[in-house]
């Protein structure tokens, strides 16, 4: 191992890593697993601890008393829905639910920099640990953010991690500008009117336009002129009437999820779904419906975070991995861009390591160690340290 990847871990934030492991809960709904993290962040006694935040959020405040710039770092509290099958020995425990993403792993490193900082004070300015609800549904955030007592911890920056299969296990990848995309689903229910399969024309289905829509939507990036890999429409699900032979089809639903590399595009391609939704079903005589799910503001990383994430990794002898083109994929952490300068960077788990949302993906335990360094090496740069040692 080399010298960042050998970066210690104790044996406590190991176990409390796979005993969140095993008892997952979804988007919204992390109200044991929040509460399993105020204990340890009382270990660390914080200046304040922030509960309840945006639901089932929490903020624990490292405050030096000295003014200076306040640094917040992001961490994930929810799981997934998806049947984990791995034969780990603290595989879910919870049927239909697990952390497959890593998030349980990126809660063990978040407390491991408070307990730095229990250690370490800054010696200017505050850190802010958040462990932050609903990261999977794109709710999360903007909760955190729209909670009245927000304002409490308003940061001057925001860091955040989030491990990569694919990449060399422990390699650090980041970039200046967009680093991940937009994203919201569309479901589009077009509404006609059924009849008896053997008269077909005495009702109204909704066959043909579906048919068109599920054709010249993927192809709306390319129609509205949109730089080549800026932005996409995927086809995710359609339902075309009842699941029965003697009734031809009254109603139909098309989702599809829209992504862009940045919030402007974003907007402009939703608003022509719709439109050319509406234009179709209304030449076809249907009724249309809307409705959105899932809102992911695009990330985008500020210059100055990059370098602060640069510079950490570089004195700590990090391997890089090059990220030439932001990600497809969407972060709940783009929305804190609204109200700091923001810098997400990945750290690889391995190239050829299950990937994130597969069923037997686990976070790798020696990623730990190296997050935890990174993080507490981002906030001696900009708040200082004062250590333990000096009374």
């Amino acid at each position: 191992m080399t010298g960042f990847l050998s970066q210690p871990a104790s044996a406590e934030l190991v176990a409390l890593r796979q005993e969140l492991h095993r008892r997952p809960e979804l988007s919204s709904q992390e109200r044991e697993t929040a509460a399993r993290i105020v204990a340890e962040l009382k270990r660390c006694q914080p200046e304040e601890i922030l509960s309840e935040l945006g639901t089932h959020g929490v903020a624990a405040v490292f405050d030096s008393g000295i003014e200076g710039p306040t640094v917040l770092f992001r961490c994930e509290l929810d799981a997934l829905p998806i049947t984990e099958i791995s034969t780990i020995g603290w595989r879910s425990e919870i049927d239909g639910k697990g952390h497959l993403c890593g998030h349980d792993g990126h809660m063990a490193i978040l407390v491991g920099l408070a307990r730095h900082l229990s250690k370490n004070k800054p010696v200017r300015g505050r850190v802010v640990c958040l462990f932050q609800p609903a990261e999977e549904t794109g709710a999360g955030a903007a909760d955190v953010i729209n909670d009245v007592r927000f304002d409490r911890i308003r940061p001057d920056y925001a860091f955040a991690l989030h491990n990569l299969p694919g990449l060399p296990l422990g390699a650090v990848g980041v970039r200046t500008g967009p680093f991940t995309f937009a994203s919201e689903g569309l479901a589009i229910r077009l509404t006609g009117r059924t009849s008896h399969a053997a008269q077909p024309e005495a009702g109204l289905s909704p066959a043909a336009i579906m048919g068109r829509l599920m054709e010249a939507l993927p192809e709306l990036p390319e129609t509205l002129g949109h730089a080549r890999g800026h932005s996409l429409v995927t086809l995710s699900h359609a339902r075309l009437g009842e699941a029965a032979f003697g009734i031809s089809p009254g109603e139909a639903d098309i989702w599809v999820t829209v992504r862009a590399i940045d919030d402007r595009l974003q907007g402009e391609l939703m608003g022509e779904a719709e439109a050319l939704a509406r234009r179709l079903a209304e030449a076809g005589g249907l009724g249309v419906r809307f409705d959105r799910y899932e809102n992911f503001a695009a990330g985008h990383n500020d210059a100055e975070a990059v370098e602060k994430i640069e510079a950490a990794a570089t004195r700590l002898g990090a391997s890089r991995a090059e990220v030439g083109d932001p990600f497809r994929w969407s972060e709940d952490f783009g929305r804190f861009g609204s109200v700091a300068k923001t810098g997400l960077f990945v750290l690889g788990s391995g190239e050829d390591h299950p990937r994130l949302h597969n069923p037997d993906f686990d976070f790798p335990d020696e990623l730990i160690g190296p997050g935890v360094a990174m993080f507490a090496a981002i906030s001696r740069d900009i708040c200082g340290e004062q250590d333990s040692t000096d009374g």
